[in-house]
């Protein structure tokens, strides 16, 4: 059996405007297949969360601890003119 992890998106800076209103220390947590709007503090822009979809995913996964997917620590949305960074971290789910 697989074990899952709590993936946490949190704003590291944002430069220039985000139009979705992100601002520094807003927290997305993703929990399943689902936002956990119970420990998120912001919406998250729908530009950014296409981008993010292909690492979340494996993300959320365990993985081989050689696995690519383990050397990201940081994502960004795909304005490059306001870029938001966001830190990557997650926490195994315990059952």
């Amino acid at each position: 059996m697989s074990s899952f992890y709590e993936v946490k998106l949190e704003v590291e800076s944002v430069k220039g405007y985000c139009a979705a209103g992100h601002k520094k220390g807003d927290t997305i947590i993703i929990r399943g297949s689902a936002i956990d709007r119970s420990k998120t503090n912001c919406d998250l822009c729908l530009y950014a969360l296409s981008a993010f979809m292909p690492y979340i995913t494996p993300y959320s996964r365990e993985t081989d601890e050689n696995d690519w997917i383990n050397m990201i620590n940081k994502l960004q949305c795909p304005d490059i003119e306001n870029t938001v960074i966001f830190n990557l971290s997650r926490k195994k789910i315990e059952e």
